[in-house]
């Protein structure tokens, strides 16, 4: 039997059989006989031999016998090997590992002889992972160079045996890199800090294999952890890359600042930018695959700091493109009001926000549903986000004198249907979307501003006159993201009725009988939340808010009226969310504060 104690006298090494552990899931209430007998038969070819028992069983997805909704999948098996040895289970998240850190404590031919995964190292023990904990003639040894406390957990053998690969491989990249560096010769003039000591760091070619790796694994890994933006941070001695995750910073690894620098160096050579400028802001774009073979594309922008150029790469995900308007966060009534505005013939609609709230990614949507063949829609942005086949994009260059303005000029000879401005900046730019929807062209753009009613305030500021605001404005939308609970782990939750009753005064939406709060789950890397949605305020212009738009613009008057004409401030928006069970209070009052002076 399997069921020997970790801390057993009696414990021996070796290896986990096949035949044995189908006998003991028997054992166990976890398998049929007849499933055993089954994978018996059918596995007794050579060609298992070398594979791991569980990745054996676990290819067969045979139904849990003691739980008929439960498949036996990998890391079921890996948690009943855990439970079964007495080790801790423990799912591999690479965020949590400080891959320099581990991969110092012993060499890679070494680790993977015994296929054991370093995953933590503290003053007094070092943390290993492994998928045979019968392989025990390691740890004696080991304990014994370290002068470390051996410990060990249970982890699946598919992640013990990919991750063995990926960090000793990218540790070993950034070391071969970081040797070159010292070898030659350099002058980071960009690096403030660094002017003094001119000639004693390395200059490493972007093309580098060590640094072709890098990147390489660095976005790979990206897309694997749903980053939607990668950061890349020159430091005085050891620079940072950081991923933002569902709205959140995490930090991924360390690099030497010259390894970095060489690293922004092939990242900006991918995105056919000048290398050699590194004191000047630059934008650029890349488009790559995922690991599922997905296209993805990237926009890159550069900015010198004290350190050296700081690289910042948003990765927009091509799925949002086919998301309809349910899935990106609108109700059913905000679904037929946005309908309803971007049906119209002609006129302006504005999307308003901060950076990040999601308006692209609504513009986009939208765009995408509305170009139809029969239909012209062109765009003018700065930079182009995403390259979107089914309408025509051209980008603002303002090295040649191709601004926001001078584009929509160009796109009106165009003949367009519908045009979308990335950005309302300036006056020009504002005049001449006007232009185009007071000539029967339906414009979309964006605002940076707090709510929807002072978009218009904004417009007004501008100098745009309040009469083409009353005769063009169609409606605005101001929009936020939300965290969204993790599905695996989220559980119900009673809000407080004083709390809810401040959060939605003066709207009079009763309490939620069933909200939900985060837990953590191995699935959310225990943040207890996955992904994100929007909360939506959407603004329809009637005849009585035209009439309060004048030179003296009362913003409060405006928003009042909109409210009693059934617009929902996103506090309400974001309500719905939590009556729902979609996402928690915090999550709302971090985008939508409480502010009751309506």
């Amino acid at each position: 039997m399997l069921g020997t104690h970790p801390h057993s006298e009696v414990e021996i090494g070796y290896k986990l059989n096949r035949m044995q552990v189908l006998a003991d899931l028997v054992a166990d209430g976890l398998l049929t006989r007849e499933d055993a007998d089954d994978v018996n038969v059918r596995t007794g070819g050579k060609r298992f031999a070398d594979k791991h028992p569980l990745e054996v069983i676990a290819d067969f997805n045979l139904k849990n016998a003691s739980d008929p909704h439960k498949t036996l999948s990998l890391e079921e098996l890996t948690m009943w090997l855990a439970e079964k040895t007495g080790f801790p289970y423990e799912r591999i998240d690479p965020l949590k590992i400080d891959v320099a850190s581990v991969t110092s404590v012993v060499s890679y031919a070494y680790a993977a002889r015994f296929q054991i995964l370093p995953i933590a190292v503290t003053l007094k023990e070092v943390v290993f992972a492994t998928s045979q904990p019968y392989v025990t003639e390691w740890i004696n040894e080991l304990g014994q160079i370290l002068k470390k406390d051996i410990v060990r957990v249970v982890a699946n053998p598919v992640d013990v045996r990919r991750f063995l690969v990926e960090f000793f491989g990218l540790s070993h990249s950034v070391k071969g890199a970081t040797s070159k560096s010292e070898d030659a010769e350099f002058l980071n003039l960009n690096n403030l800090e660094q002017l003094v000591e001119l000639g004693k760091s390395g200059k490493l070619d972007a093309n580098d294999q060590h640094i072709v790796h890098i990147v390489d694994w660095l976005l790979q890994y990206a897309f694997e952890q749903r980053a939607s933006d990668i950061h890349l941070e020159p430091r005085r001695d050891m620079a940072k890359v950081r991923f933002r995750i569902d709205g959140v910073l995490h930090e991924v690894y360390q690099v030497p600042t010259p390894v970095m620098s060489a690293i922004t160096s092939r990242i900006k050579s991918l995105g056919r930018m000048d290398v050699a400028e590194k004191r000047k802001p630059q934008d650029g774009r890349v488009k790559t695959k995922t690991p599922e073979n997905k296209e993805v594309e990237m926009r890159l922008s550069t900015m010198p700091t004290a350190f050296g150029e700081k690289l910042v790469m948003r990765i927009f995900d091509p799925d949002v493109l086919v998301k309809n308007f349910r899935e990106l966060g609108f109700s059913a009534e905000d679904t037929n009001h946005w309908t309803d505005m971007t049906s119209q013939p002609n006129g302006i609609i504005l999307v308003t926000g901060p950076t990040g709230s999601g308006k692209t990614t609504t513009l986009y949507s939208t765009l995408k549903q509305l170009a139809k063949p029969e239909v012209n829609v062109c765009s003018v942005e700065d930079p182009i986000e995403m390259i979107e086949p089914s309408f025509n994009q051209m980008q603002v260059q303002p090295n040649i004198n191709l601004t926001f303005a001078s584009g929509i000029r160009t796109l009106m000879r165009q003949d367009p249907d519908i045009i979308m401005i990335g950005e309302i900046r300036d006056l020009e730019t504002a005049e001449m979307a006007i232009q185009a929807s007071l000539t029967g062209h339906l414009v979309l753009s964006t605002l940076h501003t707090n709510d929807s009613a002072s978009a218009i305030t904004r417009l007004l500021d501008i100098g745009v006159p309040y009469y083409l605001i009353q005769a063009t404005l169609l409606g605005v939308v101001a929009q936020r993201l939300v965290r969204t609970l993790c599905p695996h782990c989220k559980q119900p939750h009673e809000v407080d009725a004083h709390e809810w009753k401040t959060l939605v005064k003066p709207w009079k939406v009763g309490v939620p009988p069933k909200a939900a709060e985060p837990v953590g789950c191995l699935e959310c890397r225990n943040t207890g939340y996955m992904g994100r949605v929007g909360v939506y305020e959407i603004l329809r212009m009637s005849s009585e808010i035209r009439k309060n738009i004048r030179p003296d613009n009362d913003e409060a008057s405006i928003r009042t009226q909109s409210f009693k004409e059934g617009t929902r401030p996103l506090r309400i928006s974001g309500a719905q969310k939590i009556f729902s069970g979609l996402t928690t209070m915090e999550e709302v009052l971090k985008v939508a504060p409480i502010n009751h002076d309506f």
